[in-house]
C-alpha cells in the first residue's frame, strides 16, 4: 500500500520498492540517511515478505541541462560521457575510484551551477570544468584529457601545455 500525504507546502510520498529478491512491493524503511551535501537520500529497506535487506537511493530530478556543441548542435548533458573521458585519461594511473567519483560529482554540481536558470552550457565549459577538476588530482590525466579535448595534433601543443603546467 502506498501512502500519499499532502499539505499546501509539502508533498510527501511513502512508496514501497519492489524487493530485488522476491519481487514483492511490501517493505519497511529501516534507516534513511542524507549524503554529506544533501543531494541524495540513501534508504535501507527490509522486505516484509522474504526478509531480504536492500538499499534504495533518492535524488532530486532537475531540469535537464542542454550542452551546446561547437557545431551548434544541442544535446542533453550526460555525465557518463564525461566519465568515459576521465576513465580513459586516468587509465593505468594510481587514482582511486573514490577520487574519480568525487571528480564526477564536482563536475556535475558545477555544471548545474554554470547552467543556472538557462539550463544550458557549452561543450567548452564542460571540458574546462573537467580540466579544473583533474588538475589537482593528476597532471598526467590533465594533459591526457586536454590532448583529446583540445584536439592536439602535433608535439608542440603537448609541449606548450606541459610548459603551462610547469609554470603554474
Amino acid at each position: 500500500m502506498n501512502y500519499f500525504f499532502r499539505s499546501p507546502l509539502l508533498m510527501c510520498y511513502h512508496l514501497h520498492m519492489r524487493c530485488p529478491r522476491c519481487g514483492k512491493d511490501n517493505d519497511k524503511v529501516l534507516e534513511s540517511r542524507s549524503n554529506k551535501d544533501g543531494t541524495s537520500i540513501r534508504r535501507r529497506r527490509k522486505c516484509l515478505e522474504c526478509g531480504h535487506r536492500f538499499t534504495s537511493y533518492e535524488r532530486i530530478e532537475e531540469k535537464p541541462i542542454i550542452v551546446i556543441k561547437k557545431d551548434g548542435r544541442h544535446q542533453p548533458f550526460d555525465i557518463s560521457k564525461v566519465e568515459r573521458g576521465i576513465r580513459q585519461c586516468t587509465e593505468k594511473l594510481s587514482i582511486r575510484q573514490e577520487e574519480i567519483d568525487e571528480i564526477l560529482h564536482n563536475i556535475e554540481d558545477n555544471i548545474y551551477e554554470i547552467a543556472g536558470t538557462s539550463n544550458t552550457v557549452t561543450s567548452k565549459e564542460v571540458g574546462e570544468e573537467t580540466l579544473r577538476q583533474l588538475y589537482p588530482v593528476s597532471r598526467v590525466a590533465y594533459v591526457r584529457f586536454a590532448s583529446v579535448y583540445r584536439a592536439f595534433d602535433d608535439l608542440d601543443q603537448f609541449i606548450e601545455e606541459i610548459e603551462k603546467l610547469a609554470g603554474k
